[in-house]
């Protein structure tokens, strides 16, 4: 089986299997190498729907070129000089990326995500997520309006009214509950098309199917969500009873 970086051939193969709607081990077959290969290509390149065999090869130079290149000046300041990996970072802050896009974000707002989750402070203006991400500012600005309207991101101000983006501990019980608010309006919609088409049709029992399961799950979500909060603000117990840095 070969090793190696894909080939710009190897990546076209992978582009024509993704618009025959090929699964990923079938592509991996047909170019001899591992599924999860092709299903880290994939991911890291766009995702199934947006893939450029083109785009992702001139992007792996890239990375490969930045990789190579002499050591810049002082790195930013999140990302000081306090004992960590950096090549352990950087691959934990692609894992992760790579898991988020697994779960529905588009390659761009789960990049802001993570660079924020992996921050010390947890808040980056937009410049400073440009500059880390190494993307223009538009791409930046559509990512975290995305973010901000599934409810993954706060927007905060300084004194001097300038924006920047975070995510803190309450973040993640807003998305749960703008989640379980979504599937309670895709349920109500449901329920309009049962009125449209007859609760006696087929297509309208299918839609009342749909209506409860998504308000039962809604409701599940909205109180799991409340009793899981306690968890977000509690904060971690070490072994021994006492929270850390007590003695």
């Amino acid at each position: 089986m070969p090793g190696g970086r894909l080939t710009q051939q190897e990546r076209q193969q992978i582009a024509l299997g993704l618009a025959d709607d090929l699964a990923y081990a079938e592509i991996a077959r047909r170019i001899d190498r591992p599924t999860s290969t092709v299903t880290r290509e994939v991911m890291r390149n766009g995702g199934p729907s947006g893939y450029r065999a083109d785009l992702a090869h001139r992007a792996t130079e890239h990375r490969a070129h930045r990789r190579n290149a002499p050591a810049r000046g002082p790195r930013p300041a999140d990302r000081p000089a306090d004992g960590r990996d950096p090549e352990a970072v950087a691959g934990f802050e692609e894992a992760i990326t790579t898991v988020f896009m697994q779960s529905g974000l588009s390659r761009m707002p789960a990049r802001v995500l993570a660079a924020l989750l992996l921050t010390d402070s947890g808040c980056l203006s937009a410049a400073e997520l440009a500059r880390r991400l190494d993307v223009s500012p538009a791409s930046v600005s559509k990512a975290v309006a995305f973010l901000d309207e599934q409810s993954m991101i706060r927007r905060k101000r300084d004194e001097r009214r300038r924006e920047s983006y975070a995510v803190d501990d309450d973040i993640w019980y807003q998305s749960a509950v703008a989640s379980a608010h979504a599937n309670a309006t895709v349920a109500a919609t449901a329920r309009q098309g049962v009125a449209v088409l007859g609760s006696a049709t087929p297509a309208g029992a299918r839609l009342e199917s749909v209506a409860r399961f998504l308000d039962h799950l809604s409701e599940m979500l909205l109180r799991a969500a409340e009793q899981a909060r306690e968890v977000l603000l509690s904060r971690p117990v070490e072994a021994d009873g006492g929270a850390p840095g007590e003695r």
